[in-house]
């Protein structure tokens, strides 16, 4: 093992976010990320959305990622939206070719019986 690998790993919970390994409380609820937090933030870049937490050991400060409820209940909402509309539109084919078959069944029943 070199040097500089044995000074990396000697501190593993340093680098770790305090949140993962401690309790916290929620300092500020989950939110959109300013333009400035875009690029300063780095826990900004996953989802847009942060919240700031308190770590309860360590008494520090950081931000968390964080998933915004009203965007995942629009999002779930589309999806239910297309998949109802997709099913209507499935529906309406299903009973066109439905009756493109019972006409062409008629038709040969009629060419039948014209034909004795």
């Amino acid at each position: 093992m070199a040097a500089g690998d044995e000074r990396r790993s000697a501190s593993p919970v340093a680098a770790t976010a305090c949140w993962r390994v401690e309790e916290f409380v929620v300092a500020q609820e989950c939110g959109p990320c300013s333009a400035f937090q875009m690029k300063t933030v780095p826990e900004c870049s996953p989802t847009g959305f942060v919240e700031r937490i308190n770590c309860a050991g360590s008494k520090r400060a950081e931000y968390k990622s964080c998933r915004s409820a009203r965007v995942d209940a629009r999002s779930f909402w589309r999806f239910v939206g297309s998949m109802l509309g997709l099913a209507a539109l499935s529906g309406l084919l299903v009973l066109s070719r439905q009756r493109l078959l019972d006409r062409r069944a008629l038709e040969k029943v009629r060419k039948q019986l014209e034909a004795i």
